[in-house]
């Protein structure tokens, strides 16, 4: 699967963006997708996901939890993050990720995804 991500840019802290990820060659319903994030000098960490099946299909961050909403369009197979309430601490590069091979308990881990897109670039001044 190939997967396209777009809508970073600068933002003042308080306000908002929305990044968009498409995918391309399979389903998105097979797969765990969502994103993370790497700001300079710091490891790639988990933000948010939305895991095939069961009732509670989206997962967040601590850190994220109320400013940010992960969601989906089937049509279009495309994963959306709006981020809402920005801080500086946000700004990073973003990645949306995807996994066919997960658990609930890896489901946060960066190295347990084989598809990446390219990351998008979201920075937040104060």
């Amino acid at each position: 699967v190939q997967l396209q991500a777009s809508g970073g840019g600068s933002v003042q802290a308080g306000g908002s963006l929305r990044l968009s990820c498409a995918a391309s060659g399979r389903t998105f319903s097979r797969f765990f997708v969502g994103w993370f994030r790497q700001a300079p000098g710091k490891e790639r960490e988990f933000v948010a996901i939305w895991s095939r099946g069961g009732s509670n299909r989206y997962h967040y961050a601590d850190s994220v939890k109320g400013r940010f909403t992960i969601d989906r369009d089937n049509v279009k197979n495309t994963i959306y993050l709006q981020m809402n309430s920005l801080k500086p601490e946000d700004t990073a590069v973003y990645y949306c990720a995807a996994s066919a091979r997960v658990i609930m308990s890896t489901m946060t881990l960066a190295d347990y995804y084989d598809y990446w897109g390219q990351g998008t670039l979201v920075t937040v001044s104060s």
